[in-house]
């Protein structure tokens, strides 16, 4: 059985506050995750909310990066989709939690896309 691809879902908690509320801080974390990890940035959203909190996606060619971020409860909700098998979402995921201060993180592997035969380019 074969995987189209990969997707971590990534649990932050005891964070640093203050970069959970930094836009530009977030925007240039996901990006230099997705260059750690060999992925392609094609796009971006970010929006930061008032009083706090930011949201963000990272449009990747191999899917996507996203996080949600709730400062005051010191804790972030990072996805991280990836398809094909030139790209390490472990690399992307591993700088996330360490720029962020996370004390305390868990981390869920799901398999998406789950085949039969082995299509070009899938995560075995």
């Amino acid at each position: 059985m074969y995987a189209l691809g990969r997707h971590l879902l990534l649990e932050l908690k005891n964070c640093n506050k203050e970069v959970l509320d930094d836009l530009a801080f977030l925007k240039e974390c996901l990006n230099q995750a997705a260059t750690r990890c060999g992925a392609i940035v094609v796009g971006e959203s970010f929006y930061h909310f008032s009083p706090h909190g930011v949201s963000g996606m990272l449009n990747i060619a191999e899917s996507h990066i996203s996080i949600h971020t709730w400062p005051e409860y010191n804790y972030a909700a990072v996805d991280i989709f990836t398809c094909g098998d030139t790209v390490q979402p472990e690399e992307a995921a591993k700088l996330i939690i360490e720029r962020l201060g996370a004390a305390n993180y868990s981390l869920i592997e799901l398999r998406r896309g789950i085949v039969e035969d082995s299509p070009v380019g899938c995560a075995k």
